[in-house]
């Protein structure tokens, strides 16, 4: 079982996730996004951004309450540049200070209401660090649009290959890679209103239906139609 609501924080989404025992893999999409993680079996532990999709299994019982940073925000938040957590699930107390980490799973463990405890740790690390790079927003509003790198870039002042390292740091990989990842997820979003794939493949500006299938499959691992009936059950477990 999955939800999710919008968060205090601007941008972030809390979500919870409840997997029984022998229950199947979920399949956890790649979106630009960092998540702060309470597992009922694991403790705190970080997902970074993740370029491709990833299978979660487990074979016990286990709970999650989550915190999923827009893009970007994350590297404000755990101190370090998103490339450096690509494709990983690390715990929390490697990128903050043992003690810290221990008080802080204590408190969600014993919370009422866990995310709350995960909001305020998360505002404190922010307002610490000077907020998020103002950058990050205005490359994904470019992105989003459709706009290609180069013009991306362009309207930012940069150069692309400022911009190529200013995401490597900000997402966890370049423009380029971002801009499919998000033309991905609102494809899947267009799936299920029911929208069919031709028209799904040129609003969201693949050349073709075939073009939108080889991107979602090198993505996703399968198929936009088995995605459509997939749960999205996020990063817990992974």
């Amino acid at each position: 079982m999955y939800r999710e609501r919008e968060s205090r924080l601007a941008g972030a989404v809390v979500w919870t996730a409840t997997r029984a025992a022998g229950s199947g893999p979920s399949r956890i999409l790649p979106d630009g996004c960092m998540d702060l993680i309470w597992s009922s079996r694991d403790g705190l532990l970080v997902a970074g951004p993740d370029t491709v999709a990833q299978l979660a299994t487990r074979t016990a019982a286990e709970r999650y309450v989550g915190l999923r940073f827009a893009p970007g925000t994350g590297p404000a938040v755990f101190g370090l540049p998103a490339y450096e957590l690509r494709d990983q699930r690390v715990p929390l107390d490697r990128l903050w200070p043992a003690s810290a980490v221990a008080d802080l799973a204590e408190r969600v463990a014993g919370a009422t209401l866990p995310s709350r405890v995960l909001e305020a740790a998360a505002r404190d690390r922010l307002v610490a660090a000077g907020g998020p790079d103002p950058l990050a927003a205005p490359v994904v509003a470019g992105l989003v649009t459709g706009r290609d790198v180069a013009a991306t870039a362009e309207t930012l002042g940069l150069g692309t290959r400022q911009l190529h390292r200013r995401s490597l740091a900000l997402f966890g990989y370049g423009p380029k890679t971002l801009a499919r990842i998000l033309r991905m997820r609102r494809a899947l979003a267009l799936a299920r209103a029911g929208r069919p794939a031709a028209e799904i493949a040129a609003v969201t500006g693949y050349a073709d239906q075939a073009h939108l299938s080889r991107e979602i499959r090198s993505l996703a691992g399968v198929s936009l139609r088995a995605l459509v009936g997939d749960v999205p059950v996020r990063r817990g477990g992974s």
